[in-house]
């Protein structure tokens, strides 16, 4: 699985942190392999507009860990809001919670958030939410179950968040191991291009 998930960071030419502080360290395959798979990975490679689009789009699925039809839904609907394109994707990316729960730093990446909230470690107004993809809201905290903090995905976690800061977006009291949602951001933190993938849905 994770040589997998590093082939599609070396196809998509960026680090998309799908597996965490690996992706920050040295052992990176992208760090160590600059260059797409294959044998024919080190040659350039003209691309159309259209591959660009796909490209870009292609970042945005697996950064955020979407299926095709997730991620069609949001810029279909996006294309339909009265609200401002971009914005409204970016809410709905960066509101998902196990995007929040990584972006607080919960998990070691939005994969690993993901499992967690599935398996019921993680609560949101103190109620458990099992579902990834659920919409947290301005005001919203969230935090690791109290029957959960002795697993052990959280055994370094309290060490682990004295020197972590979360976006200014978020509010995080590491004493409690809980955060808050303050307000929604205005942009991403990865390496992609939403309107291009704006282009691509208005096609």
């Amino acid at each position: 699985m994770l040589h997998v998930k590093e082939k599609k960071e070396r196809a998509l030419g960026t680090k998309l942190f799908l597996k965490g502080e690996r992706c920050g360290s040295s052992k990176c395959a992208l760090t160590r392999r600059p260059y797409r798979p294959g044998m024919h990975g080190k040659k350039r490679k003209n691309i159309s507009e259209y591959g660009h689009q796909l490209l870009e789009k292609q970042k945005i699925k697996y950064s955020y860990g979407l299926n095709e039809t997730q991620i069609k839904k949001i810029f279909q609907e996006a294309l339909k809001s009265s609200a401002n394109i971009k914005d409204f994707v970016i809410k709905e990316l960066e509101s998902r919670l196990d995007n929040v729960a990584f972006k607080l730093g919960f998990a070691p990446s939005r994969r690993v958030a993901r499992q967690l909230i599935s398996h019921g470690h993680i609560a949101v107004n103190n109620k458990k939410v099992k579902v990834p993809s659920y919409k947290v809201n301005i005001g919203d905290v969230i935090s690791i179950r109290p029957q959960s903090k002795n697993i052990t995905n959280f055994k370094d976690l309290e060490n682990n968040l004295k020197k972590y800061q979360p976006p200014t977006w978020l509010f995080l009291d590491k004493e409690k191991m809980e955060g808050k949602v303050l307000a929604f951001p205005q942009e991403v933190d990865g390496q992609f291009d939403i309107n291009v993938v704006v282009d691509y849905y208005a096609r």
